[in-house]
C-alpha cells in the first residue's frame, strides 16, 4: 500500500463562484430555467432533411463501445429522419466544464450526459429543457423508470433529466479470504460492527489470511452513502429535495462522524490499508485476491469478477452496510441526459427526446446493463431475456437489485442536490483523509463544512 502525504487545506476559491455566477448570468438568469415551452410533437414530420442531435459524453472503453452501438442500431432505425452524432469530451468533471463553456458561447450540444452531482448546476443554468416538459406533453408513461433512480434527477417531483447510467455502491468481499479465516462466506456483513469484526479476523496482523482486512479509496461518495443509509441528510434543507435552496451542509452529523471514526480506528490498528483517493488504486488492492472487503460502486462488478476469476478467488457481494439496521438505503450514482434548450430548434429537441425514449427502453436498457454493468432505469429490463441470462451468470448483481427495491425513497435517500456538490464532494474527501492520517474526525468534517459556507453563498447569490 502506497503511503500518502496530507497537503495543507486550500479554502474555497471565490473566484470560481465569480466565474459560476458568469455562467449562470449568461443563460438569462435563473428565471429563464425550464422556462420554454415543448415544441411541436409534429416538429420532426415538419423538418426539412436529416435532423442531427450533437450529444455530448463521457462514456470511453466498454462503456463507449456499447453506447455507439445502440447510437448506431438508432440512427438505422431512423434513417433519413434522425442522426445522432455521439461525442466524447472526457471524464464527468471534464464534460460538465465544457457544457458550462458552451453555455457562456451559446454553442451548447444538442444533448448532453451530465453526471449526478451537476443535476443542481443544470437545473439553475437555465440552458436546458426539462424532461418533465416533454412527459406532460406526451403523457408519456415513467412508472418502469426504477422510482429511486427517477427520484434523484427529481426535484419538488418534477423530473428534469432522464437516468441513463445509473450505478449503486455495495461491498465486495473475497469468499476465499473469508473461509480461510473461518468466516461464513456465505453470510455477508451487514453492519459497520460487523465489517469490522470480519476484517479484523482477515487481516494479518491479527494472524489472518488477508493482507488487510479492509481497504476503501477515500472517496467523497462513500461519505454520502453512508449519511444516506443512516437515514441522515448531507445538506440542508431536506437535501434541496423540497424546492428551496440549499444553504448549509451537514456532512459532520454524528452519523458521518461514526463513520468515519469506524474507518480511522481500522486503519490505525492495521487492519485496514489507505491506499489513498485514486479509485483505480482500491480497486487494485482489492483485485490482487489480497483485501478482505471493499466498498466500492456496481459499476466495477464486471472488473471485480474478471480479477476474481483470474486469481482464483470467489467474489461475494453485499448490501453496503449501516451503522444499525433501517429501512434507508444508499443513493444512487451515475449520469443522466439533458435537452439543450436555447439556440436549438424543435425539431433537434424532438429529436433528442426520442433518442432519450428509445434509450429507456427496456430492451435498450438491457443490452446497455448486461455490455456495462450499470443498473438499469427500466423495471422491464430485468425481465427481459437477454437481462435474465446475464444475471443467472453473474447473481451478484442481484444485491444491487435487492438493495435498490429495499430502499424507502426520501429526501435522504434522493441526495444532496446543491449546486456546490462538486465542491462538497472534494471538500468532504479532505476531511476524510485528514481523519485517516490521525486528525480528530469531527474536527475534520466541521472545518470542511464550515469552509463550503461561502461556497454556498457565493453560489445561491449567483442565481438569485
Amino acid at each position: 500500500m502506497r503511503t500518502i502525504r496530507r497537503g495543507r487545506r486550500l479554502p474555497m476559491a471565490a473566484a470560481g463562484a465569480a466565474a459560476l455566477a458568469l455562467t449562470l448570468s449568461a443563460c438569462g438568469g435563473p428565471g429563464s430555467a425550464g422556462a420554454g415551452d415543448a415544441p411541436a410533437a409534429d416538429a420532426l414530420e415538419n423538418a426539412d432533411g436529416v435532423t442531427v442531435v450533437n450529444f455530448w459524453h463521457s462514456m470511453d472503453g466498454t462503456n463507449g463501445e456499447t453506447l455507439n452501438k445502440l447510437i448506431t442500431d438508432f440512427n438505422a432505425a431512423n434513417e433519413g429522419k434522425i442522426e445522432v452524432k455521439g461525442v466524447y469530451q472526457g471524464d464527468y468533471d471534464t464534460t460538465i466544464t465544457k457544457y458550462k463553456a458552451a453555455v457562456q458561447s451559446n454553442s451548447t450540444p444538442s444533448m448532453v450526459q451530465i453526471y449526478d452531482i451537476g443535476t443542481q448546476f443544470m437545473i439553475d443554468s437555465g440552458a436546458v429543457m426539462p424532461t418533465q416538459t416533454f412527459i406532460d406533453r406526451d403523457e408519456y408513461d415513467v412508472s418502469d423508470l426504477q422510482p429511486n433512480i427517477a427520484g434523484y434527477y427529481s426535484i419538488n417531483d418534477e423530473l428534469w433529466s432522464m437516468p441513463f447510467n445509473t450505478s449503486m455502491p455495495v461491498m465486495y468481499y473475497n469468499k476465499t479470504l473469508f473461509e480461510a479465516a473461518g468466516l461464513d462466506p456465505e453470510k455477508a456483513p451487514e453492519t459497520l460492527a460487523e465489517v469490522g469484526e470480519a476484517a479484523n479476523k482477515l487481516s494479518k496482523t491479527n494472524g489472518g489470511p488477508a493482507e488487510f482486512g479492509f481497504n476503501a479509496a477515500i472517496y467523497g461518495w462513500l461519505l454520502e452513502q453512508e449519511i444516506a443509509a443512516n437515514g441522515a441528510l448531507y445538506c440542508s434543507p431536506d437535501n434541496g429535495r423540497s424546492g428551496e435552496r440549499v444553504t448549509d451542509y451537514s456532512f459532520n452529523n454524528d452519523t458521518a462522524v461514526e463513520f468515519v471514526d469506524w474507518w480511522k480506528g481500522l486503519v490505525e490498528t492495521g487492519v485496514a490499508g489507505n491506499t489513498g483517493r485514486a479509485t483505480a488504486d482500491a480497486q487494485n488492492a482489492f483485485k490482487s485476491g489480497t483485501i478482505g472487503i471493499t466498498l466500492e460502486s456496481t459499476g466495477a462488478l464486471g472488473g471485480m469478477q474478471k480479477a476474481a476469476e483470474e486469481q482464483g478467488f470467489e467474489l461475494g457481494v453485499g448490501f453496503y452496510p449501516k451503522i444499525e439496521q433501517n429501512d434507508s438505503g444508499p443513493i444512487i450514482g451515475g449520469a443522466s441526459l439533458w435537452v439543450s434548450d436555447e439556440g436549438h430548434s424543435d425539431a433537434e429537441k424532438e429529436a433528442a427526446w426520442q433518442f432519450m425514449q428509445y434509450l429507456a427502453e427496456p430492451a435498450t436498457q438491457a443490452t446497455w446493463h448486461t455490455g456495462t454493468g450499470y443498473f438499469p432505469i427500466s423495471k422491464a429490463a430485468l425481465d427481459e431475456p437477454e437481462d435474465v441470462a446475464w444475471r443467472e451468470q453473474y447473481p451478484q448483481f442481484d444485491v444491487a437489485v435487492q438493495q435498490l427495491e429495499g430502499t424507502e425513497l426520501t429526501a435522504a435517500t434522493q441526495g444532496c442536490s446543491a449546486g456546490s456538490m462538486p465542491q462538497a464532494r472534494k471538500a468532504a474527501e479532505d476531511a476524510l483523509e485528514g481523519a485517516l492520517l490521525g486528525g480528530d474526525s469531527k474536527a475534520e468534517l466541521t472545518e470542511s463544512v464550515e469552509a463550503l459556507k461561502t461556497e454556498v453563498e457565493n453560489y445561491n447569490n449567483s442565481v438569485q
